[in-house]
């Protein structure tokens, strides 16, 4: 089973933690490194689509925990047994895969049970009385099989059914003695080269006359026998294994568990190792949906490494990670954030540089391993520079982030402005409605104040531009709004988190847009410098202009 080293960055993946796994899982690639899978721990924003999109790349996988489950170590297809079955098969099936434990199972795989080496051990290799160690239970038919015998009488019966085994390997007058007073149709008898033993069992009537080593059987014998109904087989075994192989007939069905404990391929190894600790049994069937065997998990089970390990890029944090990280082996890690509580057992490659994004920090891989990204790969690169350090507006660019945009932008055929506009215009909130309605009822909350009724509704983006675009179909369903709900006012907040200041948008009553208060820059819009939060800053302003 191969592994799978899975590149993820954080749960709320943005465009650089989607871009840097991209582009390291590549980079790791390259240098040599097997089953290297770039991956994502959720679903991706808006303007990381129109990267994925405009640079041809693919999708990361999207991998919602790396919880080790119990499909991933047990070995598949489990070796089972049917129903039925004499238990030397089962023994055989125990010497010939090293296994402890077989799953007992219909004509179509389903669990009815399960067997356990040991359980035959203690029946058959711990002592006991001489009665419990003469009972077989086994049918002739089955019998007939485990002996590679030859049947000389009425057909075979199936019936699985209880017998007193006896040997006649003794004198004549000893063995006629032994019998005497026995149930005859309890009685399976198996003898030699002893026509004496032979004819005095079929005369008693015997329910199953054994002849070993091969010899042929004399007409009186076999004549005898069919008149009293006793079922002669003669196999060429010699009278020891031949003996022990009858006890060995006994149907798996008869030792088998029937309650016995399960699990699913999509459980939890933690699941399982309770299950294995609360059990008295050696081991849990795993069954899928139908109860068909799959696998056998033991205790061993639990020692086998999970195939999946980690890359982690643009987090260090157990926190932000996939969840289950923490249960499986973290190779890497590549970032630019403050250091977290994230412990390995083991030491790892921990590249943390103060750099604007993650994909910086790739890029400067790239460039101390010889290695040039393709077009795709340092457009990647580019878009996850561009998009943490807000097209290199943000105070965490540094000059080393400008020296690999250039860099990057060459390698990529692209103009980091015209893409990085692009780039944070796809990302936009504004982008994200089919109607300007929907715009304004994705957030909107109506109040009322002194008679007044008023509702505001807030979207974030991280430039005007696009708004003043939009603005007049805004104000038009801003005033539609108004008329169809009977407001005195409504008003779109338009935050840029990027400047951390807002525009608010009003229509409605003119007097009250009058009384608003805050610096108007045109007909219907106003600027708020410094205001985020609707709750606490623009909805207090309000209320006391309505109540005054």
């Amino acid at each position: 089973m191969n592994d799978t080293i899975f590149v993820v960055g954080h749960r709320n993946p943005d465009t650089d933690s989607v871009c840097s796994a991209l582009a390291y899982a590549r980079l790791r690639s390259r240098q040599g490194l097997e089953g290297v899978v770039a991956a994502r721990a959720g679903y991706l924003n808006r303007q990381t689509e129109f990267v994925l999109e405009q640079l041809g790349a693919e999708t990361p996988q999207l991998v919602s925990d790396v919880v080790p489950r119990v499909g991933d170590v047990v070995k598949q297809p489990a070796v089972t047994i049917q129903s039925g079955a004499p238990l030397v098969w089962a023994l055989d099936l125990f010497h010939r895969y090293d296994i402890g434990l077989l799953p007992i199972v219909d004509s179509g795989g389903i669990a009815l049970g399960m067997l356990s080496l040991r359980q035959v051990a203690d029946k058959f290799l711990v002592g006991g009385q001489e009665q419990s160690m003469r009972r077989i239970l086994t049918s002739p038919a089955v019998l007939a099989r485990c002996l590679h015998a030859e049947r000389f009488t009425a057909d075979l019966c199936g019936e699985v059914q209880d017998f007193d085994l006896y040997v006649g390997a003794m004198a004549f007058k000893s063995f006629c003695e032994r019998m005497a007073g026995l149930d005859s149709k309890r009685l399976l008898v198996i003898t030699g080269d002893r026509d004496d033993i032979q004819l005095h069992a079929a005369k008693l009537g015997v329910r199953l006359l054994v002849v070993t080593g091969g010899q042929p059987l004399s007409p009186e014998v076999i004549d005898t026998a069919r008149q009293n109904g006793v079922t002669v087989l003669a196999t060429s075994f010699d009278t020891a294994t031949t003996a022990s192989l009858a006890r060995l007939s006994t149907p798996v069905d008869s030792l088998m568990i029937t309650d016995f404990p399960m699990a699913a391929m999509g459980e939890s190894l933690e699941t399982l190792r309770y299950r294995l600790l609360d059990s008295s049994q050696p081991g849990v069937l795993v069954l899928d949906d139908s109860g068909k065997v799959l696998a056998v998990a033991t205790k061993s089970t639990l020692l086998q490494p999970p195939p999946i390990k980690l890359i982690l890029v643009d987090h260090n944090e157990l926190g932000q990670a996939v969840p289950g990280a923490d249960r499986v082996e973290i190779l890497e890690i590549i970032d630019h954030h403050r250091l977290g509580n994230l412990h390995t057992d083991a030491p790892i490659r921990f590249i943390n540089q103060p750099l604007g994004s993650t994909c910086s920090v790739v890029a400067g891989l790239y460039k101390s391993a010889g290695i040039v990204p393709d077009a795709q790969t340092a457009g990647l690169l580019l878009a996850g520079l561009l998009s943490d350090t807000v097209m290199l507006k943000s105070p965490t660019a540094t000059e080393c982030d400008r020296d690999l945009c250039g860099w990057l932008a060459a390698l990529a055929h692209l103009d980091p402005q015209e893409f990085g506009r692009r780039m944070f215009r796809a990302g936009s909130a504004l982008a994200a409605y089919g109607s300007m309605t929907e715009l304004i009822l994705a957030d909107f909350k109506e109040y009322s104040q002194e008679g007044r009724q008023f509702g505001i509704g807030q979207v974030e983006v991280v430039s005007f531009d696009e708004f003043y675009e939009k603005r007049a179909r805004i104000a038009t369903s801003l005033t539609e709004l108004c008329r169809d709900r009977a407001l005195d006012l409504a008003g779109l907040l338009v935050t840029d988190i990027v400047r951390a200041t807002s525009l608010l948008l009003l229509a409605g009553n003119s007097e009250l847009m009058v009384r608003i208060g805050y610096p108007r820059l045109d007909d219907g819009l106003f600027e708020l410098k410094g205001v985020l939060s609707r709750k606490k800053q623009l909805l207090p302003h309000v209320l006391k202009i309505l109540k005054a």
